[in-house]
């Protein structure tokens, strides 16, 4: 089957270096991928963060690829934990996303995964469209569990919040277990009439990159590649071209429409801007002078936290001298020299 002008297969799901130990692709690869082979679409779906998404914009909008801006969270229900990713449509479901993300870091103990309660992408589903993910994801983990009760509580509260902004992921990667979870994936989509769409988890860009990047998990698990026990992949997680992935899903000729017209639904990239700077102003002391003053004010806040009392015993006079700040590391007394 011969591509035509709109219908081209999206890979919305790439994983870059900032999905730590998972993807081994750089944006600055993917841009030259995408200018070579003229890519219209691309998406990111990095692990736990959105830290690339302004690079992964600029990049790829500057060869004339249309980004896809998405993120894959931790969400807990009950008393398990597991990914869904998510994808930004607008401006809304970018600051919608971005909130997610930050939630999952802040409000977590260091000892633990970043990761949300379900609520919160319940109370934060403007803009954004959710996915149900791979065998890996929250959907996947409650079917190898065979907690299907659990699966259909949620695809329910999905559904009910997100309307027409959820679809049912199909990947065939040749996964373990991937099969089974494809012909339970259908069955949800008949029960609950939600779109089934294809996708392909990208983790790197060449079927040869496939050894470096077992290797790679393989650090991200502080394992060995010949560890039975650990998770490992096919080596069908690469960058695929349009007709591999469309004869790949020919019998399923809905999977592939969604897949076509996803781009359409997003109209956002992130975009750079000038630094926000705070507003300064003093009828007693010109702007330069209040902030110099105003820096070593904190500066020497700072270092009452760091140094013994002893430091501090009378107020700093801030503008004692120009030495302060060469001084001060080297020497604390130098404070009152």
């Amino acid at each position: 089957m011969k591509e035509s002008a709109n219908k081209i297969f999206n890979h919305f799901k790439v994983h870059t270096q900032y999905s730590i130990c998972e993807g081994a692709v750089t944006i600055e690869q993917l841009k030259e991928f995408c200018k070579i082979n003229k890519i219209q679409s691309l998406g990111l779906s990095d692990t736990f963060n959105l830290s690339g998404a302004l690079e992964f914009s600029e990049n790829l909008s500057s060869v004339g690829t249309q980004p896809i801006i998405g993120t894959q969270i931790l969400f807990k229900y009950k008393n398990f934990t597991g990914f869904i990713p998510l994808i930004a449509k607008n401006i809304d479901g970018y600051r919608n996303i971005i909130e997610l993300s930050s939630k999952s870091y802040l409000e977590n103990s260091e000892t633990t995964d970043p990761h949300c309660n379900l609520d919160y992408l319940l109370n934060n589903s403007s803009g954004v469209i959710a996915l149900t993910g791979s065998i890996k994801c929250l959907i996947g983990v409650l079917f190898s569990k065979g907690l299907f009760q659990e699966i259909d509580d949620i695809l329910k509260k999905l559904s009910t919040k997100f309307k027409d902004n959820i679809y049912l992921e199909i990947q065939r990667h040749q996964d373990s277990n991937e099969k089974d979870f494809e012909n339970f994936i259908l069955n949800l989509s008949k029960k609950f009439n939600l779109p089934i769409i294809a996708s392909n988890e990208v983790y790197y860009l060449e079927p040869s990159m496939h050894e470096a990047h077992d290797a790679l998990m393989c650090i991200g698990q502080k394992t060995y590649v010949n560890d039975v026990n650990r998770i490992k992949l096919s080596n069908q997680h690469y960058l695929k071209s349009s007709d591999e992935m469309i004869d790949l899903f020919k019998d399923l000729p809905e999977a592939l429409e969604n897949n076509f017209n996803l781009p359409y639904r997003c109209s956002f990239r992130p975009l750079t801007s000038k630094p926000m700077l705070p507003n300064i102003s003093s009828n007693e002391i010109d702007n330069n002078e209040l902030l110099i003053k105003e820096s070593y004010v904190g500066l020497s806040d700072k270092f009452k936290n760091i140094f013994e009392e002893k430091y501090f015993q009378r107020p700093l006079n801030i503008f004692d001298n120009n030495k302060i700040l060469n001084n001060l590391i080297l020497d604390p007394d130098s404070l009152y020299k």
